[in-house]
């Protein structure tokens, strides 16, 4: 079975265009979801992190408080080095056994992931979706949805892969700035091309 790689920088809407193929019946597994799985309280990797940075890395239900721990990791690229090392690998492994649903009537299936060029999770793919927005649209999308400043935003883009680096290590684009009827039927063609490469 055939994966196909979805990414796009943060704010591109990503999570919209994998429901349009998840409305085709396409299985599908996000890398974001994933990466929450492996920390929920109980796990090893949570123990881990907790070692690392401290308790207060917690919140008063024992759960990992994300946006403290962004902060750190924004903050300081040694950090972040760290914590991508401890998680890439644990990630990746739940990627593989999730990406291989017992029953899937198509021939191929979705990996979303915003880190998927980044990271080696581009390694597990046959071929590359770039969903693709501006820049500016990407801040305020972001903006509006996490309510996060306009610096920590610019912050979390300076260290995605450029837009334009990404765009050229794409097999396919979705201009996810265009109206929403034509970014669906960009899907469905999409599908119905990946249906016969991969059937």
């Amino acid at each position: 079975m055939a994966i196909v790689g979805l990414t796009g920088g943060i704010g591109s809407g990503k999570s919209t265009v994998v429901r349009l193929f998840g409305d085709l019946g396409v299985h599908w597994v996000d890398a974001d979801d994933v990466a929450r799985e492996v920390v929920e309280p109980g796990t090893p990797a949570l123990r881990t992190i907790a070692d690392h940075f401290g308790q207060a890395i917690l919140t008063t239900g024992g759960a990992l408080d994300r946006a403290r721990l962004r902060q750190i990791v924004f903050e300081d690229p040694q950090e972040r080095a760290w914590l991508e090392a401890l998680l890439h690998p644990i990630i990746r492994d739940e990627l593989i056994r999730q990406l291989n649903p017992e029953q899937n009537r198509l021939p191929y299936v979705l990996l979303v992931s915003p880190l998927l060029l980044e990271t080696d999770q581009h390694q597990l793919v046959d071929r590359i979706v770039v969903i693709d927005v501006p820049v500016d649209t990407q801040i305020e999308r972001t903006m509006a949805r996490d309510t996060n400043s306009r610096d920590q935003v610019e912050r979390i883009i300076a260290a995605q892969m450029p837009r334009e680096q990404r765009l050229a290590k794409a097999d396919d684009v979705i201009d996810n700035n265009r109206p929403p009827e034509e970014v669906e039927r960009n899907v469905r063609e999409l599908h119905e091309r990946f249906v016969v490469d991969f059937g």
